[in-house]
This record gives C-alpha cells, sequence and structure tokens, in this order.
C-alpha cells in the first residue's frame, strides 16, 4: 500500500459525554503528517459491542486499511477491544500471549494478577506487541496493519510514534496548488466536474466582509497535471477580473 486509507477509531463514552477530552486525533494527525500521510477517516465512538464491531467491519472491508485503535483493551467488564477484534480480524477466540502474560506476573505478581489483569493478555491469534513505555502493559497488532492501543494518551502516543516508524510504507509525494478567489464557488463547479482522473480537489466556500469567496486545492502525484489544472482555473479567473490570490 503505497497510499493507504488510515482509520483512527477512538473508543471512550467519557469522551462523547464530555467528562475526558480526546487527544488523540491530534497526535495521530500530526504524527502521520510528518511522515506524508492524512487520516482517511477517524471516528469517535461509545463503549457499544455492536457499534465497535460495525466500525471494524467498515475497515475489515478496505483492502487499503490501516487502523489505529484507542481505548477498551483492559480486563474490566466495559473493554470490549480485544474480544471484537478477534471477531473481526481473526477467529473469534482469544489465545493467552506467553510474553505478555509473563510480563503481568512480573509487574503485579500472581497474587494481583489473578483473576482479571491477567485477562489482558488474552489476545487474538498471531497478535503482536505495542510496547507501553509507562508501565509494560502491551497494546497489540494484527496483521502488520490493525493497531489497538490503550485509551491513556500517555501509553497510546509513543505506540504511535513506533508504529509510523516501524509499519507505514514511504509516502508518495504529493503535489499541491491553490489559490482564494474573490467569487462564489458556484462560478468554478464546472471547472471542478471536468478535472482529470488522479486529481483530488478541495473546496471551501467562504465570506469576506459579506463576499463570497472561495479557497480551491487541487492535490496530485502528477507536478504537471495539477499545475496544468489549476491554470485552468486561472485562465477563466483572469478572463473574468476576478482577483485572486495564490496559496
Amino acid at each position: 500500500m503505497n497510499h493507504p486509507h488510515i482509520y483512527a477509531v477512538i473508543i471512550g463514552t467519557e469522551i462523547l459525554n464530555r467528562r475526558r477530552s480526546d487527544k488523540h486525533f491530534e497526535k495521530l494527525s500530526t504524527a502521520l503528517a510528518e511522515k506524508g500521510f492524512s487520516l482517511f477517516a477517524s471516528f469517535v465512538i461509545k463503549d457499544d459491542a455492536e457499534l465497535i464491531s460495525n466500525i471494524y467491519n467498515i475497515v475489515k472491508n478496505d483492502p487499503e486499511a490501516i487502523m489505529f485503535s484507542f481505548g477498551g483493551i483492559g480486563s474490566t467488564p466495559d473493554d470490549l477491544t480485544r474480544q471484537l477484534a478477534a471477531n473481526t480480524f481473526s477467529d473469534g477466540k482469544l489465545y493467552r500471549h506467553a510474553k505478555f502474560e509473563q510480563d503481568i506476573l512480573d509487574r503485579l505478581g500472581e497474587e494481583r494478577a489473578y483473576p482479571h489483569p491477567i485477562k489482558m493478555s488474552d489476545l487474538p491469534k498471531d497478535a503482536g506487541l505495542l510496547f507501553n513505555p509507562v508501565n509494560n502493559m502491551s497494546g497489540f497488532y494484527l496483521q502488520d496493519r490493525y493497531f489497538f492501543m490503550p485509551g491513556f494518551p500517555e501509553m497510546a502516543h509513543p505506540m504511535i510514534d513506533n508504529i509510523v516508524a516501524e509499519f507505514l510504507p514511504e509516502a508518495v509525494t504529493l503535489f499541491s496548488k491553490g489559490f482564494i478567489a474573490e467569487c462564489g464557488e458556484g462560478r468554478l463547479t464546472q471547472f471542478m466536474v471536468d478535472l482529470p482522473d488522479g486529481l483530488e480537489l478541495s473546496s471551501l466556500p467562504m465570506i469576506n466582509s459579506g463576499s463570497p469567496r472561495v479557497e480551491l486545492t487541487l492535490t496530485g502525484k502528477d507536478q504537471a497535471q495539477v499545475e496544468e489544472a489549476l491554470k485552468t482555473f486561472t485562465t477563466y479567473l483572469d478572463k473574468e477580473s476576478i482577483e485572486y490570490n495564490y496559496l
């Protein structure tokens, strides 16, 4: 996958009811941008088994997907992620991960580890571990493309950095050109419709002192194609004496 579809799935009823603020979106977006990637989609969802399963299936059905999932990998009854990940991306069963089991025993001792914390080492088949620098209670990953991390930013964010560095491919270089024009986007819509395949368009209508304006950006792999498409717009703007400034 040279240009994967990267999904963020942020699980936490406490975010939706405003008891906590989300910090994962900003961190992940920034880490991806530093390597030349951006998010394809981001979901903030409650701790609901059916909802989580539905979102995971959306991701699974995208052959270009890479997923960063946050939250729900602990050992309390509302921690649903491990089993739902097994249901969606594996054979529906959880298996005791020997190294993770030993890490839990080393940290907590047998008396504190049982009966609940030890369950964190029950993972989907063939799961790999994501190192947790705070307390060595690991996250996990499947198929080198689905990554499951704790909800705590202090634990999850170092994992993001490691995943981006180790698992993401080298990004395809993209070229972007754009402008802000002193007109409504309706005057440029037909040019947008006629754009050739392979170009990504972003059109943002705005109001400036009561007058319409539009910020338009073109992005693509072929720099010459991007510049040629941009020229189509600016030639029209010049012809119509519409003011614009390049971004």
